[in-house]
């Protein structure tokens, strides 16, 4: 009875304040920074004028903003749509177990050691058409490969960057998935006389499904905020080719120094980020509850 009517120590939060207090610093404080300057217009030093949502339709109506915003969304489908089969394959055909299983794994994360801007210059060496392995390579095999003057080209050379450079990744989550699984299960699938494809259909896949989903949500994200890599390999161009809107919100913000629509702008490229994760996060979801109803009945 006693022990019932002891009143809860609440000190352990104070060893959570610490945390609170940097996440103010480092998150909430710039956010409120952000959206202070996107209600206002900064005439001078120390003088600004309120402007409301003014900004915020400017941006709207920005047709440049529309072009790299549907750049940005074909690139982080076909990232998606390349890194993720390619990533559950490296898996499945990596060893489980053994000295292989450890060289391989570590051959394997050696492109996500390397920094973003170190992987734009190599991919920016490697497809130079004169010393570039592959631009030299498609050249002399009759290719007009030129990624610098050709906007198809300069594209599909910064999906094949960052598919070398990030599909280890979706490799690993899904490896660690499949290593989960109990030995137990392939045992009742060869006794069942189950295939390869049942295997991977009705065991590995759904025992992957919760890495699968921070594969495609840290992927989608990662994508949809790429700046380092494009801006190194092709400076966002031929054109507005690879401008996609992180550097467009660069050049708005730095080069420009429009720092009214630059702070609506990133407020609209957060909510557009959470909007489309939480859309994504929900449809993986609700998939994976279809199928598992579906499991069932069978």
């Amino acid at each position: 009875m006693n022990d019932e009517l002891k009143p809860v120590n609440q000190k352990a939060w104070l060893l959570v304040l610490p945390v609170f207090l940097c996440v103010a610093f480092s998150a909430v404080l710039p956010l409120m920074t952000v959206v202070n300057y996107s209600v206002q217009d900064i005439l001078a030093p120390g003088r600004t004028v309120f402007v409301g949502t003014e900004w915020f339709a400017e941006v709207m109506r920005d047709q440049s903003l529309h072009a790299a915003l549907w750049r940005q969304l074909q690139f982080s489908m076909a990232v998606l749509a390349v890194e993720i089969p390619l990533g559950i394959l490296l898996a499945l055909s990596m060893p489980s177990q053994g000295w292989k299983a450890s060289a391989v794994l570590v051959i394997v994360a050696l492109s996500l050691l390397i920094p973003w801007n170190v992987v734009g210059t190599i991919w920016q060496i490697y497809g130079r058409s004169d010393i570039g392995l592959l631009g030299a390579t498609l050249v002399n095999l009759g290719f007009d490969y030129n990624y610098t003057g050709n906007a198809t080209h300069a594209w599909l050379t910064v999906l094949a960057m960052d598919v070398w450079h990030w599909t280890p990744l979706v490799a690993l989550l899904c490896y660690a998935g499949l290593r989960s699984i109990p030995d137990a299960y392939y045992q009742a699938a060869r006794i069942d006389g189950a295939s390869k494809f049942a295997v991977f259909r009705y065991i590995q896949l759904p025992k992957m499904r919760g890495v699968l989903m921070i594969a495609v949500l840290l992927r989608f994200m990662d994508s949809f905020m790429i700046y380092t890599e494009p801006f190194v390999l092709t400076g966002g161009g031929p054109g507005n080719a690879t401008t996609f809107l992180s550097q467009y919100l660069t050049t708005k913000a730095v080069g420009q120094f429009d720092l009214g629509p630059a702070a609506a702008f990133s407020l609209i490229y957060f909510l557009i980020i959470l909007l489309l994760c939480f859309i994504l996060y929900n449809w993986m979801q609700r998939m994976g509850t279809a199928d598992t109803k579906e499991g069932g009945h069978d």
